[in-house]
Parts: structure tokens; C-alpha cells; sequence
């Protein structure tokens, strides 16, 4: 009678791969989630001050350094309007 009972039992769930492929999917996208928390909270770049956020404007720079950023600045004007003037 044992073997007529053992054979009618299901098996267990943990032993059927579609129960893994359930619990396991959202089980590892917590455990990513979680990573990426506590990777930004720990990893946060500093603030920056109000003087180091301005930047460096072009009316505090010598002649020289204008002509040294001439090359960036025609660029940026370039791929803003599409414009290409070579006389400038």
C-alpha cells in the first residue's frame, strides 16, 4: 500500500523548475534593486558650492586662452545651429 501512496503524491515545489523560474526572476531584480541603492547612496558625487559651480567665464580670460578655446567655441556654435562660418 506504501507504493500505491507514493506514487500519487505530487512532488515538492522546490523540485519543479517553474516554481524557481517564478520566486527566482523577482527575488534576483529585489536583490539588483537593492544593490543600486545602497550603490547611489554610497557612491553620491559631493555638492558643489555656489563659486565652484559657475565655472570659469571667458571675460576673465587673456587673450591668449580666448584664442587657445577658439577652436571649442566654433565647434559648439556648429553643432548648436549648424552654421559653419570660417571668417570668425
Amino acid at each position: 500500500m506504501s507504493t500505491k501512496q507514493s506514487n500519487n503524491q505530487k512532488p515538492k515545489w522546490w523540485k519543479s523548475g517553474y516554481a524557481w523560474l517564478v520566486f527566482g526572476g523577482p527575488a534576483i531584480v529585489v536583490v539588483a534593486s537593492l544593490t543600486t541603492v545602497y550603490i547611489a547612496v554610497n557612491g553620491q558625487d559631493p555638492l558643489l558650492t555656489r563659486d565652484e559651480n559657475t565655472g570659469t567665464s571667458t571675460k576673465s580670460l587673456t587673450a591668449a586662452e580666448k584664442n587657445a578655446l577658439e577652436p571649442a567655441i566654433r565647434a559648439r556654435n556648429h553643432a548648436a545651429t549648424g552654421v559653419n562660418n570660417p571668417e570668425q
